[in-house]
């Protein structure tokens, strides 16, 4: 059970990196260590339903992961139709609702399917959040939003010196959701690598060495703690804060 702590970010985005490495570490092959990834994101999404977490987002296939090697990208999209069809049933149960965020028509129809059947199935639930992005990356989300905005002002129905930043907002791939608190990079690597390039303007980010499979509650705790122990300024002062 994770210890309480003051303050708990609505909305933790995760890039859960380090699954191959963590394999090649015990001389199993990369899919195993996907094996591993996924049981360590079930964990991760039943300790937020029991916490005053909103909304989870899980970095599972960016786009530009179709430059992996061919069997790779296949195992991997194979996982996640089965791990649909074995777990909504008990995501459903603890009401959780799914979403996932990407392009989803790249993907086989029997996948496409089961997203769809999983959004709808737990559309109405309350208790957390998940959004699963895949085949997502922040520069294809802008590009989306920009493509919608100059068909609005092609149609008359927006001017160009009237575009702000909410209207770029509302048109990302998430508009209802709140901008991640908290961002977790698991795995060592120092960067965002193209994941909610808008909506990380004022993120609070957490790297750590530790690779997924091994990210476990008390690794959590770790980066909860170093997140209520931040100063949230949004471009103002300490000092403003404070009065």
């Amino acid at each position: 059970m994770t210890e309480l702590i003051d303050d708990y970010p609505q909305h933790i985005a995760v890039i859960m990196d380090g699954n191959g490495r963590w394999a090649k570490q015990r001389g199993k092959h990369r899919y195993a260590g996907h094996l591993a990834g996924v049981q360590q994101a079930r964990n991760l999404i039943e300790t937020c339903v029991d916490l005053p977490v909103k909304v989870l987002t899980l970095f599972a296939f960016s786009s530009e992961n179709w430059r992996r090697p061919a069997l790779e990208v296949r195992l991997l999209l194979n996982l996640f139709l089965l791990k649909l069809r074995s777990e909504i049933k008990t995501l459903h149960a603890n009401q959780v609702c799914f979403r996932l965020i990407g392009d989803v028509s790249a993907f086989p129809d029997k996948l496409q399917n089961r997203v769809s059947y999983s959004e709808d199935l737990t559309q109405n639930n309350q208790a957390l959040l998940l959004q699963v992005a895949a085949n997502y990356g922040g520069r294809w989300d802008l590009t989306q939003a920009t493509r919608r905005i100059a068909a609005q002002v092609a149609q008359g129905e927006l001017q160009p010196e009237d575009i702000t930043e909410a209207h770029i907002s509302q048109n990302l791939a998430f508009p209802d959701v709140p901008d991640p608190d908290l961002f977790i990079r698991t795995g060592g690597e120092v960067r965002i690598s193209n994941f909610m390039l808008w909506q990380c303007a004022y993120t609070e980010c957490y790297f750590t060495d530790t690779l997924w499979p091994d990210f476990d509650a008390a690794a959590l705790q770790q980066a909860l703690h170093s997140f209520a122990h931040r100063q949230r300024r949004f471009g103002r002062t300490g000092e403003q804060l404070k009065t």
